[in-house]
């Protein structure tokens, strides 16, 4: 029979697709594995189930072995994988993409508001248990009505952004390596602009790009120089599209006036400077953090190893 292993703990209703097709073998320890552990435990195996923190490559596939044809990634974002040298040796890869979108653009938005409205630093003040009371001036935010959205990357999360920026009476603008199709633009009466233009015009800037060579570092010094100093930036798709101490730097200095983060450069640590700061809201990478959806994420991979091993197609290929 073959065997998968699944590099961390997933969902039983998950575990229970892979049983149908295969002896499953679940690392169950409570943190990453080291490349070498990872190795280890790959050896031998007809499929793996991997998260966005395991590095998938060449050398992987070779220590699973000739059995291996299929990785699921239990992510959307594939950027820890090298598509090119693991299909190139005739392994499938999959990822999860559809069904974390809804989630991922809640968690965004709730950090945007959540920044614009200073509600954790609001919380913060009533858990210290300081004394306040209440005046017109006590801790004004901003609203959203009128402000323009800058998506970069106006892909599935983009799109649900931006449906949610459109309820709260923002305009949207987007940039990225394309321009969306006629009846999206229309749908959301969104403008295309270059990417320095967006810079120049957002309000909120929100990133919905996959971590690329050219996307590494996309907002640095420079962006975020030419940012308005009312903007906020908003990041739920890779810690390094951002460059973490410059953003540190500008909202310490003022370049610009706020950021609400998902994601980090080295995670799980974040950038000091940014703990500092009153003007960022942030979370643990909780984007798709909902049951729903991690389940549904756990289950899509399952059904792509099981597709595979049972010699048909994936369900949502990645191809190089």
């Amino acid at each position: 029979m073959s065997e998968v292993v699944v590099t961390r703990t997933i969902p039983e209703a998950a575990v229970a697709v892979l049983r149908e097709v295969a002896e499953v073998r679940v690392c169950d320890q409570d943190r990453p594995l080291t490349p070498d552990e990872l190795h280890a435990a790959v050896r031998g195996a007809d499929g793996v189930v991997a998260m966005l923190h395991d590095r998938i490559d060449a050398e992987l596939v070779d220590a699973a072995g000739e059995n291996l044809k299929v990785v699921a990634n239990v992510a959307v974002g594939y950027d820890n994988v090298d598509v090119p040298a693991v299909t190139g040796r005739g392994v499938a890869v999959t990822n999860t993409p559809g069904v974390l979108t809804d989630a991922t653009a809640d968690l965004a938005f709730g950090l945007l508001l959540s920044v614009t409205r200073r509600l954790g630093e609001g919380e913060r003040l009533l858990r210290s248990r300081t004394p306040w009371n209440f005046h017109l001036g006590f801790m004004l935010g901003t609203g959203l009505q009128g402000k323009t959205l800058g998506v970069v990357g106006l892909g599935d999360i983009g799109q649900a952004v931006a449906r949610r920026a459109r309820a709260f009476g923002m305009h949207i603008a987007y940039t990225g390596r394309r321009r969306a199709a006629q009846e999206i633009e229309a749908e959301l009466d969104a403008r295309y602009l270059s990417h320095d233009e967006l810079l120049r015009t957002a309000d909120v800037l929100s990133l919905h790009c996959p971590l690329t060579d050219d996307t590494r570092h996309l907002i640095d010094d420079a962006a975020l120089a030419a940012m308005k100093p009312t903007a906020i930036l908003v990041n739920t798709s890779r810690g390094p599209v951002v460059d973490e101490k410059a953003l540190a730097r500008a909202l310490a200095e003022g370049q610009i006036a706020g950021a609400a983060l998902d994601v980090f450069e080295q995670e799980p640590q974040v950038e000091p400077g940014l703990l500092e700061l009153d003007n960022v809201a942030i979370a643990p990478h909780l984007g798709s953090a909902t049951t729903e959806t991690r389940t549904a994420m756990a289950e899509l991979a399952a059904r792509n190893v099981a597709a595979v091993l049972a010699g048909q197609p994936p369900l949502t290929p990645v191809t190089a």
